[in-house]
């Protein structure tokens, strides 16, 4: 157990989600209060010092990614920024009583993602810290890799951060890689994304199934309710599933052609309750209100005829006091009778937060019976206090 008690958590999140973090981590009464902020980056002091930071855990929706804070240095020179930043008295703690395996490099977002061709993820920026920090590392393992090589951490090993809040300011600190976005620097996964991608759609279900580890499996049936113009589509099909996509607009001719997709030209009222007898998969990601996606979802899984097994929803939150809802959204699905409900503002959605659910955790588990179907082995998630076999990712 490390002998280190930190007084500062850093948060990273969406531009423009600051305010409903705050407001949900205010809720859950555990002992923290905000404290510096900009767009996109949020530090909370904790009222004592955190007593075993080895098993501290935030349970967040609006949570990009959250570590320890150790302080920061600003200045021009990256050199002289770097080996500041490895004698912060809080690094020398750390160092002292933990091994850090490995080193995340961010930069906070600088606007919405999709935003002008915005999207988060790896910098030049980035890069060149990167490189100034391991060059002046006193970790030997450190200074072995280089960022444009850089993939996921390993799970449940330390990580030390540094969060370039601006060119000129970094905010240094540690986090354990309990979660399986904790892996991914700034919570942010490395996504290859088409060459000619048909929408942004893509992006957002690539890493839904990433983030989520849907025991998905080739040749089970996914219904897409609102596929135009096919980006999601596009995703779940590399996924080896069967899509039927259900949509009165025209989908790219991309997905139209492929042969394990059908596109439903209706709206998903019109649709016969048969269309959804062999779906396994529900996929939505309408341009409505939360309430109007969860009324079309809940016409679908309460019908006698179909058996979901599981779904990825896309929530629109037209409103940030909408964010206020978010746990009475969970509940409602529960209601339906999906007891693993887990939550994230995605690094690719907008103004939007992704649910998945699943019938029961034990799904994850399942051995599935063809040589292509592998065992679940990822950890699971944490869950929300108080609601069982439920999380609020991260």
């Amino acid at each position: 157990m490390l002998a280190w008690h930190p007084q500062f958590l850093f948060v990273s999140c969406q531009c423009g989600a600051e305010t409903a973090l705050k407001s949900e981590i205010a809720h859950q009464k555990i002992g923290l209060r905000p404290s510096f902020s900009r767009p996109g980056f949020v530090t909370f002091k904790f009222e004592t010092p955190c007593a075993n930071p080895e098993t501290f855990q935030l349970r967040s929706t609006f949570a990009r990614t959250w570590g320890f804070s150790l302080g920061k240095v600003a200045g021009s020179d990256a050199r002289e920024l770097a080996e500041a930043s490895w004698q912060l008295p809080g690094v020398v703690e750390l160092l002292a009583g933990h091994k850090l395996n490995d080193l995340h490099v961010w930069e906070r977002d600088r606007a919405v993602p999709g935003a002008d061709g915005f999207e988060p993820g790896p910098t030049v920026l980035a890069g060149e810290v990167d490189a100034a920090l391991r060059a002046a590392s006193p970790v030997d393992s450190l200074r072995v890799h280089s960022y444009a090589s850089q993939s996921a951490s390993q799970p449940n090993s330390w990580v030390f951060d540094a969060v370039i809040v601006e060119p000129d300011q970094w905010w240094l600190g540690a986090h354990q890689t309990t979660r399986r976005a904790a892996c991914w620097p700034g919570g942010v996964p490395r996504i290859v994304p088409p060459v000619d991608m048909i929408s942004r759609a893509y992006l957002k279900m690539a890493e839904a199934l990433e983030w989520s580890a849907l025991p998905v499996a080739r040749g089970e049936v996914c219904v897409e309710l609102g596929c135009s113009p096919g980006g999601a589509a596009l995703a779940l099909l590399e996924r080896g599933l069967l899509v039927v996509g259900i949509d009165p607009a025209e989908v790219d001719p991309a997905v139209a052609e492929h042969p394990n997709f059908l596109h439903v030209r209706r709206r998903s009222t019109e649709v016969p309750k048969k269309e959804f007898s062999r779906a396994r998969w529900l996929a939505v990601d309408m341009n409505v209100p939360p309430s109007y996606t969860l009324d079309a979802v809940e016409d679908v899984v309460l019908n006698k005829t179909g058996s979901i097994r599981g779904m990825v929803l896309t929530l629109k939150l037209a409103e940030w006091s909408l964010a206020e809802s978010v746990r009475d959204f969970a509940e409602r699905v529960r209601r339906w009778g999906y007891r693993d409900v887990r939550m994230r503002q995605l690094a690719f959605n907008r103004q939007e937060i992704c649910l998945v659910a699943l019938r029961s955790r034990a799904q994850r588990r399942i051995k599935r019976g063809t040589s292509e179907r592998k065992v679940r082995t990822d950890p699971a998630h944490p869950g929300v206090p108080g609601k069982m076999h439920s999380n609020s990712e991260e």
